[in-house]
């Protein structure tokens, strides 16, 4: 369930970040969204600790996963450029997220 839980902190983050782009863009009702994202995210990321995933790997899989996320869907959606540089990037975060989970579970 933990994962279940974080899984729904990452999505929420990510639609609100995606929303924001849309409100700044002069979509102000938007901007709700974006709050509503937010406090899901939070409410989300809230359970997943309740349940007993760490601080650590909670905090480094919702922001890792976001921040690639945010990029890949920004690209599709948005048009926004996804460089090869930025590509490698999102290699770098998804191996940093799966050495912080096999950390995490040598303990």
């Amino acid at each position: 369930m933990q994962w279940l839980f974080l899984a729904g902190a990452v999505l929420s983050e990510v639609a609100a970040t995606l929303c924001l782009r849309v409100a700044a863009a002069g979509r102000r009702g938007f901007y709700a969204a974006v709050a509503v994202g937010y406090v899901l995210a939070f409410v989300f990321l809230t359970l997943a600790l309740r349940v007993g995933i760490g601080l650590g790997v909670a905090y480094g899989i919702w922001a890792a996963a976001g921040v690639a996320l945010t990029a890949i869907a920004s690209h599709v959606l948005f048009k926004e450029p996804l460089t090869r540089t930025m590509i490698l990037g999102i290699l770098l975060i998804m191996a940093g997220v799966l050495v912080i989970e096999i950390g995490s579970s040598s303990h």
